[in-house]
């Protein structure tokens, strides 16, 4: 009868143990894998607004939980610091940034990630698909646009092109 233990039966028997352990130990206890807390964006717009609507599902769809106040814009951009000509159809606050219009989540996360020493970001106008301006109804258009990251000067400079 042929011995069930062999000392190579026996080594592959470690190098599983071991290898179901290291994965145990990488993935961490149960209870601490729940998922990050999404970071919380505060948006104005106006109430009847599509588009802002729209990236609003975006944004939530990325990870970000939104507030939004149906008050317009305008007073809060002022208020907020922002100049008129980066100006779009919503404002929002995320992480002590002001965001206007329809910046891209992954722009967003990129600015929490890096923290620049900047006013926040702005995609002025309402390009052709952008987040929110990417519906059906455009019909599969996507303009070229850029991503500013506004500096507190007022200044602002290409954060990101968009094809």
């Amino acid at each position: 009868m042929k011995p069930t233990h062999t000392p190579q039966s026996a080594r592959r028997r470690a190098l599983q143990w071991t290898a179901a352990g290291l994965a145990a130990f990488a993935s961490g206890p149960l209870w601490a894998q729940r998922a990050a807390p999404a970071t919380a964006v505060e948006v104005w717009k106006d109430a009847s607004c599509g588009c802002c609507h729209d990236w609003i599902a975006h944004m939530e769809q990325n990870g970000f939980r939104l507030t939004a106040h149906d008050t317009g814009n305008t007073a809060v951009r002022a208020r907020l610091g922002l100049a008129a000509r980066y100006g779009s159809c919503h404002t929002a606050l995320v992480g002590g940034y002001v965001l206007e219009g329809h910046v891209h989540a992954d722009d967003v996360r990129r600015l929490l990630r890096e923290k620049p020493q900047a006013l926040g970001l702005a995609v002025p106008g309402m390009p052709v698909g952008s987040p929110g301006m990417d519906g059906a109804v455009y019909g599969g258009r996507r303009d070229r646009y850029d991503t500013l990251l506004v500096l507190r000067d007022g200044t602002s400079r290409v954060f990101r092109s968009h094809a």
